[in-house]
């Protein structure tokens, strides 16, 4: 089907693109027969193959999305959900046009039904073949093949830590062949030579892919690898000194010619990105306030009964651009004046009917408000009591960037198990990960992640 020793990108796009092609087609044959065979309903004047006529004419257009939107660019260190997150836009996208394009011609016969059966079939056909692809060259590369052979520049700290990252993950598929440096340091790779021999190993060796993991005192040579990589035309990638202090997805703005690298790139800084979230949590916040209405009535009764005290816990948190808001709750506690005292299982001040609460997180459903009001989102870093930022700040690298976009009810750190009791520098970091690569796509699979796994609450320690 394609080669397997070393990687082929163009014949594998070939396949993609075919096979994607072939999808497209089979996907209106099946949404076709879902609509009048599964469902059972008169085709009327328009038979199968003019549906299918359509969608062939239009097909290069999905293609086209796909190409633009990356699907055909390697994916090899790219988590599956984020293609699938793609594949379901570029969907999206095609079959809003496929609509538009039947209004235009005024084809009004044409079944509306048959056109969202074909997005889904599309988007679930297109995204299986896609992680069948992945899982087959997974397999291959932990069998040593379908391998990317590397040529490494450098002995420091940098390179040994490039090396550890990929002997962890096999599954990338990257070979180091060896390494160049003026001195020695490393020992699990051979070396072959200094900076200056990089002409003559290129020229002997061709590999896929030049990494220079340079420290800052060899960049002085950086001028000369580039130099000669382009002149083999063989792809050089860095791994820049301050690496350390970089996230994932840097964003590099042009100064009239002079690149500069923003160090923190926020997606929901875009106008559109922050707009689509915004709708998302109006949406959500109201559909789930009428569908938790009941179990909110049920859980102010038992607060009021449990207790003395207001029903409503109102606490002062810091949100987007460390501005305070009041974040609601259900009282779970008796009453007390320490605000920024954490509470534990065992806490004496629980009640019994607040412990049930916290329990299956129904002590949170009042945030609701704080989503619809534009205090909170629905997904997001959890807010923190203003005594805890402003220690955190100090002793936790990275903890004032979560401030950077709306706090949320959930959160990417919460659903990968960091609540309560846990690290507060890996939270950080998984709330990072969130800011840095965000997308709705993201936001839906933490939202069903929650439903599944963090509905509910172990009760370890909670703020």
């Amino acid at each position: 089907m394609f080669p397997i020793i070393r990687e082929n990108q163009k014949l594998l796009n070939r396949f993609n693109v075919l096979t994607d092609a072939a999808a497209i087609i089979v996907s209106m044959v099946i949404a076709h027969t879902i609509r009048f065979l599964v469902f059972t309903g008169e085709p009327g004047h328009v038979e199968l193959i003019y549906y299918v006529q359509s969608i062939f004419i239009i097909m290069p257009l999905f293609l086209l999305l796909y190409s633009g939107l990356g699907l055909y660019e390697s994916f090899r260190t790219k988590p599956l959900y984020q293609e699938l997150g793609l594949i379901v836009s570029a969907n999206a996208a095609g079959t809003a046009i496929l609509i538009l394009a039947y209004f235009v011609l005024k084809q009004v016969d044409i079944s509306r039904w048959v056109l969202v059966f074909f997005f889904f079939v599309c988007s679930l056909l297109i995204g299986g073949k896609r992680a069948l692809l992945r899982e087959f060259l997974k397999r291959a590369r932990r069998k040593g093949l379908n391998q990317k052979h590397i040529l490494l520049l450098g002995s420091g700290r940098l390179a040994k830590e490039y090396i550890s990252t990929v002997s962890r993950n096999r599954i990338f598929g990257y070979t180091i062949d060896g390494y160049l440096a003026d001195s020695t340091g490393v020992h699990s790779i051979p070396r072959l030579g200094a900076f200056g021999d990089l002409d003559a190993i290129l020229e002997k060796r061709n590999p896929d892919e030049i990494v220079a993991a340079l420290e800052l005192e060899d960049y002085h040579h950086m001028g000369a690898i580039i130099q000669a990589s382009e002149k083999n035309g063989t792809k050089l990638s860095v791994v820049p000194f301050y690496s350390k202090y970089m996230p994932a997805r840097p964003y590099i703005d042009d100064l009239d010619g002079l690149p500069l690298i923003n160090i923190r790139r926020i997606p929901l800084d875009n106008l559109l990105n922050a707009l689509l979230k915004r709708l998302m949590d109006i949406a959500g916040s109201l559909v789930l306030l009428v569908l938790s209405a009941p179990v909110m009535l049920f859980a102010a009764i038992g607060t009021k009964l449990s207790s003395p005290g207001p029903v409503i816990f109102k606490q002062e948190r810091v949100g987007k651009d460390k501005k305070l808001f009041t974040m609601y709750k259900f009282r779970s506690m008796r009453l007390n004046d320490d605000a920024n005292a954490w509470s534990t299982n065992s806490d004496p001040r629980k009640t019994r009917f607040g412990s049930f609460l916290r329990k299956y997180s129904i002590d949170e459903f009042p945030q609701f408000f704080n989503v619809l009001k534009g205090d909170m989102s629905l997904v997001g870093p959890r807010p923190e009591l203003p005594y805890f930022v402003h220690k955190f700040r100090e002793e936790v690298p990275l903890y004032m960037v979560k401030h950077q976009v709306r706090p949320g009810i959930t959160g990417w750190a919460q659903v990968c198990g960091y609540r309560g009791d846990t690290s507060i520098k890996a939270r950080i970091e998984h709330d990072i990960y969130y800011i840095e690569n965000w997308s709705l796509f993201l936001d839906v699979k933490i939202l069903l992640q929650t439903l599944f796994k963090g509905f509910r609450n172990n009760e370890e320690l909670s703020r």
